[in-house]
């Protein structure tokens, strides 16, 4: 037997375990400064002051004397006001004059916040298919025709209808077997409503397109080109690309454009020359007449305050699909 058989072999140590890394110890939290918390209410108080003075008084007056009796004896102070509960908005929801005025409103606002979103959206969509220099002249376009004074608008629009004099009817005339001369579009108010929904569309374009522009450089080229790609045409890929990423634009400008196409007020007013027939009587000259030509000034409050109540429903709506979309994303 060798030596090298009969030596014992030496036990080899076991590798030493490295120690567990340390664990930092959790930075403290930077303590914010005293007062960086009220600094936003602070840079904004003058401006809720401004909104409470200019909106919050005339609101709080309107739901007063929405409860009152009041007319041109209290106005004058010849009479105390008297409260009379609910006893003006009794009056108001059974008459069958504000239904009908109600009824065509909402037809009025609705049929312009869809020819205002629709031909909005067209022009959107052109722009971005032409050259640089004509998307630019549009635009200036679109802005010079969105700052126009609606008192200019309206007056520009009483021309162009007009029975005698106007424009629309002389173009009208010119197509074969048409004879417009001399017609009066204002005889009847599904007409005259018309020429005025015109009027509405035509100012509120600019924004919409404008916006709906801005939304459209949004919109990721690389997945119209997939959608291209899988076949998609082009109706394909507005509604199923275009279209979903829109869509919290497209709300928002739907309800501001019901908010404001429910409260067109000097359209109507001054095309009617400050006396608005029956036919043309919205929930705001509606309201206008009760308190300012039949003086009662308690019945035209609640007629306000009701619409204002009607709007509050829309803009519930706008802030639920808001949220769900929020959701979504």
């Amino acid at each position: 037997m060798s030596a090298a058989d009969t030596t014992t072999p030496a036990k080899v140590p076991p590798p030493r375990q490295a120690p567990p890394p340390a664990v930092p110890a959790a930075a403290p939290r930077a303590k914010r400064p005293a007062g960086t918390a009220a600094a936003p209410w602070v840079l904004l108080a003058p401006c809720l002051l401004i909104l409470a003075l200019v909106l919050g008084y005339p609101l709080v007056r309107l739901v007063t004397l929405s409860f009152q009796k009041f007319g041109q004896s209290q106005l004058w102070g010849f009479q105390p006001a008297e409260s009379v509960g609910f006893d003006n908005f009794s009056k108001v929801l059974s008459d069958s004059e504000f239904w009908a005025v109600v009824v065509r409103t909402v037809l009025f606002a609705g049929g312009a916040v869809v020819f205002t979103m629709v031909v909005g959206m067209l022009i959107a969509l052109l722009l971005q298919r032409v050259s640089g220099w004509v998307k630019t002249l549009i635009n200036i376009v679109l802005v010079a025709s969105w700052g126009m004074p609606i008192i200019v608008a309206t007056t520009v629009f009483k021309w162009l209808f007009d029975s005698d004099y106007g424009v629309f009817n002389a173009l009208l005339s010119k197509l074969p077997g048409v004879d417009m001369i001399g017609h009066n579009w204002f005889a009847s108010g599904t007409q005259g409503l018309s020429v005025i929904m015109l009027l509405v569309v035509w100012g509120a374009v600019p924004f919409v397109v404008i916006t709906l522009s801005a939304g459209l450089t949004q919109v990721p080229a690389e997945l119209e080109e997939a959608a291209r790609l899988d076949g998609a045409g082009a109706w394909g890929v507005f509604r199923h690309v275009t279209l979903p990423i829109l869509k919290p634009i497209i709300v928002m400008l739907t309800t501001l454009s019901v908010i404001w196409d429910m409260g067109v007020f000097p359209q109507v007013f001054v095309m009617r020359g400050g006396h608005p027939e029956a036919e043309f009587q919205l929930l705001t000259t509606y309201s206008y007449d009760r308190a300012f030509v039949v003086n009662d000034y308690a019945q035209g409050s609640a007629i306000a305050l009701l619409t204002v109540v009607l709007l509050l429903g829309v803009v519930a709506v706008y802030m639920r699909q808001m949220l769900q979309i929020g959701e979504v994303e």
